[in-house]
């Protein structure tokens, strides 16, 4: 006897609308939008090409293939290709943010669609669908339960991401609604992600993304193939939220209510800094103190207001964080950020190797770097920033930052991505020629078939 099925499961509801969507209900702003994020990944991707990290991912992933792996002639399999440039994308931790989540999504998303798009072509704008909804997927979800899958120990950007990576490659694959709804549920078995990588800064967030990126899309041929995932994989007794965010009762309206006709990816950050996002306001506020004449000798201690919930991440253990072991773990601490944001002022790729995070001049006044929380802060609905510098004289002079630079509120314009696209393709060791053609490339996504040879050397 076949058990009674109940009502629609939020996947379904979820698969239904995404089934419909083509690329002629794409605003132009969410179009651009995307090929802003495809043109950014290709420069991380660029920029991290010769890291440490990305070669022992290549060299670990042996399955070879017809798709890119951007910036090495070495060809991959789809899932492959998704997981090294998954893992590059994200690897400087520089690639954007959903504010509201927070999420990472072009690192996820634009590695997994271009990979199934280059391998299987199914079609003129599949790209550009399969960018758009993976991304808006990914913010959504981010939305369902913010800020507790973070606080459960689990990274939000590889747990949810696997899902929207499936809906994404589902998408631009043209899969029906069933066939869509398999692929979340089974995504739901793939998703993982804890950041232990926190204590030591460990590697392990860096793959977060690439992991993700090749899961969804191994689920969206799953699904594609007929196999058959759990309807309730999100709101289930057992299901996502209540695995990873300790909780099942999430508002999933958020995620499904108006997908389709309301756009919050439109809201993505792009960062100027290649750290932690939630560090981007205090870095700024820092760089604005040192503009207004600021010595470090001049300071006796700096004080910031924080919210609670980025306390764990980004601010503890407090005299770890003043001191961090190596370049990754300097994009996970505040202290160090802010200090040498006000000694250094620009904050490059150069700015967290592991040699500079042993410089003393940084290390002094991270030193005297310390927190105090505001319970009114609105994170994660907004990053904000705060800084008061208490000089020796007893002095105090403060700056304060209200948003993300780079966000909704002040969004970086098109000349500025491309710039920094520049910047990290230099990085990387990428000619002239190879940079404008890359940039034609992303500024193309939607026009014809994905063909990403180019970005191979």
């Amino acid at each position: 006897m076949t058990a009674k099925r109940s009502k629609q499961a939020v996947a379904e509801q979820l698969a239904a609308k995404i089934a419909v969507l083509d690329a002629a209900r794409i605003p132009a702003a969410v179009r651009a939008k995307c090929e802003d994020l495809t043109l950014d990944v290709i420069g991380l991707c660029a920029a991290a090409r010769s890291e440490d990290y990305v070669r022992a991912a290549l060299v670990a992933w042996d399955d070879d293939g017809p798709c890119t792996a951007i910036g090495h002639p070495r060809r991959l399999s789809a899932a492959g290709a998704a997981f090294v440039n998954g893992t590059a994308a994200h690897g400087e931790d520089f690639d954007d943010t959903f504010e509201g989540g927070p999420v990472h999504t072009g690192a996820v998303i634009v590695p997994a669609v271009l990979a199934a798009c280059e391998r299987y072509q199914p079609g003129r704008a599949s790209a550009l669908v399969g960018i758009a909804v993976g991304a808006e997927t990914l913010c959504r979800l981010s939305l369902v339960a913010p800020t507790k899958i973070h606080r459960a120990g689990f990274h939000p950007t590889a747990v949810l991401g696997a899902i929207a990576a499936a809906a994404g490659v589902g998408a631009a694959l043209r899969l029906n609604p069933g066939q869509l709804a398999n692929a979340l549920g089974i995504a739901g078995s793939m998703a993982s992600g804890i950041i232990e990588y926190l204590a030591e800064g460990a590697w392990t967030k860096r793959l977060h993304a690439g992991w993700a990126a090749q899961s969804g899309l191994r689920s969206g041929l799953l699904g594609r193939a007929g196999f058959v995932g759990p309807r309730t994989v999100l709101e289930g007794a057992h299901g996502l939220f209540e695995a990873f965010a300790r909780t099942k009762d999430g508002d999933y309206a958020a995620l499904t209510g108006d997908f389709g006709t309301r756009w919050v990816s439109e809201a993505l950050a792009f960062k100027p800094y290649p750290c932690g996002t939630m560090i981007h306001p205090y870095i700024d506020c820092a760089r604005r103190l040192a503009a207004r004449g600021l010595k470090a000798d001049d300071i006796r201690e700096l004080v910031c207001e924080v919210a609670e919930g980025t306390v764990h991440r980004l601010w503890e253990p407090l005299a770890d964080k003043r001191r961090p072991p190596n370049g990754y773990a300097a994009k996970f601490s505040t202290p160090f950020c802010i200090a040498s944001g006000l000694v250094r002022d620009e904050l490059g790729l150069d700015a967290f190797t592991d040699e500079a995070v042993k410089d003393s001049r940084v290390l002094a006044l991270a030193a005297k770097v310390r927190y105090e929380i505001d319970p009114e802060n609105l994170y994660p609905t907004a990053f904000t920033g705060h800084v008061r510098a208490v000089l020796r004289d007893g002095k105090a002079i403060e700056e304060r930052q209200p948003h993300l630079r780079g966000g909704a509120h002040e969004p970086l314009t098109r000349p500025e991505i491309e710039e920094k696209f520049l910047r990290n393709a230099r990085h990387g060791g990428w000619t002239p020629e190879q940079a404008s053609a890359a940039i034609a490339l992303a500024r193309s996504i939607g026009d014809g078939p994905v063909d990403l040879s180019s970005l191979g050397g």
